[in-house]
């Protein structure tokens, strides 16, 4: 079995790196191009690609497959049903300190922004590796940091309800 035969790494290291962030409390996000086989709600896509938030906290029946990334998710208070090719996912980071990999986009992102495109821009450049390089660690960071004046919640980063009987 030669390179061009075996199987695609991306699913495998897209699991790695979700458990590396679950396991270090992290959030994991990913971020995915967006065309017409990909099943997210379209009213979040920018530029054809849109940031997805993967925590167990934020998805239920959540499935890292070899093919599809599925779970169920609320967007603005209703349950959407989430589907993204592996092929599509561009990177998979920590929420926290922005620390993952960045993967090529799908072939047919590199000439066609697609549909779903709200203005001409060039694609950012995660989206412009090269297919035949190999993935790389990179570090993304937000583009709103949050505001290191800001109060935060006792116990940790997100409330938590209490249960009174």
């Amino acid at each position: 079995m030669n390179a061009l035969e075996s199987p695609s790494t991306r699913p495998y290291l897209i699991r790695a790196l979700y458990d590396w962030c679950t396991d270090n409390g992290l959030t994991p996000y990913i971020a995915a191009w967006v065309d017409d086989t990909v099943q997210v709600p379209l009213e979040y896509v920018k530029n054809s690609e849109i940031v997805l938030n993967i925590s167990f906290d934020a998805t239920s029946s959540l499935k890292l497959g070899n093919e599809f990334i599925e779970f169920k998710a609320r967007f603005a208070g209703s349950a959407r049903e989430i589907m993204v090719p592996v092929s599509h996912v561009i990177a998979i980071y920590a929420r926290e300190n922005g620390q993952g990999m960045a993967f090529p986009a799908p072939a047919q992102a590199a000439g066609d922004m697609g549909p779903h495109t709200s203005r001409a821009v060039e694609p950012a450049p995660v989206s412009q590796a090269a297919s035949s390089a190999p993935p790389k660690v990179i570090q993304l960071v937000p583009q709103d940091p949050p505001d290191p004046g800001a109060p935060r919640p006792p116990g940790g980063a997100r409330p938590s309800l209490k249960r009174i009987k």
